[in-house]
């Protein structure tokens, strides 16, 4: 129901705003928001995909990092979106501290109940702690047969 709501919204702010300050004022306001919406969606983009690859050459799964991509994701889709209200809630999500606060619920929601290593040492230590695996190596000699 409230998806059906926001387009109607979302034209009578446009409506509004045009008729207290003209079209194309209205007009220009729309494509800067749009504008520096992007600009800024780039930049915070670039810094979420860095940290990400840190975390991945840390041998960590970067969920909150992905949350927060998917998050960027649906910023951008708004503020391209003409439009009062999509523009501010696109910005809203562009914050570091909202935009991390969401991702991180949405990390613990969906994300892996226990943390991703890949790196050996790591593997080992998980390995050690249980009873049903036991570390060791052979060597095939080729003088026994077979029976």
């Amino acid at each position: 129901m409230l998806f059906f709501c926001v387009p109607i919204v979302e034209m009578y702010l446009l409506i509004e705003v045009g008729s207290h300050i003209g079209a194309a004022l209205t007009v220009g306001l729309v494509m800067l928001t749009a504008v520096l919406g992007l600009a800024l969606l780039r930049i915070q983009g670039l810094a979420t995909l860095t940290r990400g690859l840190g975390r991945l050459q840390q041998g960590e799964l970067p969920a909150l990092e992905v949350a927060e991509g998917l998050m960027l994701a649906v910023a951008g889709a708004l503020l391209i979106t003409p439009g009062f209200l999509t523009d501010a809630i696109g910005f809203l999500l562009l914050i570091p501290a909202g935009r991390v606060r969401v991702a991180g619920n949405l990390a613990r929601r969906f994300g892996p109940p226990e943390p991703f290593h890949t790196s050996d040492a790591a593997r080992r230590s998980a390995a050690g702690h249980r009873p049903d695996v036991i570390e060791g190596e052979f060597v095939v000699r080729e003088d026994q047969k077979d029976p």
